[in-house]
């Protein structure tokens, strides 16, 4: 989900947080929410339950995340 991937790093930034911030807040490895950002090769997709934890992190909706 190339949408998600990009949606995910602009609401990121747009509450200054660094991956390492986020990843830390959600209790997962750095490495595991790179993958979330990731467009291509080695991309991961999060559990919805953790998709719906980000998205209240950066004061956004699962929707705008899904592009819908």
């Amino acid at each position: 989900m190339k949408i998600l991937a990009r949606r995910l790093k602009l609401a990121r930034l747009k509450e200054g947080l660094t991956q390492k911030e986020l990843a830390g807040e959600l209790g997962i490895p750095l490495k595991t929410y790179k993958n979330y950002e990731a467009i291509g090769i080695g991309h991961a997709t999060p559990p919805l339950e953790l998709l719906v934890r980000i998205a209240e992190l950066l004061n956004t909706t699962t929707d705008y995340l899904l592009g819908r």
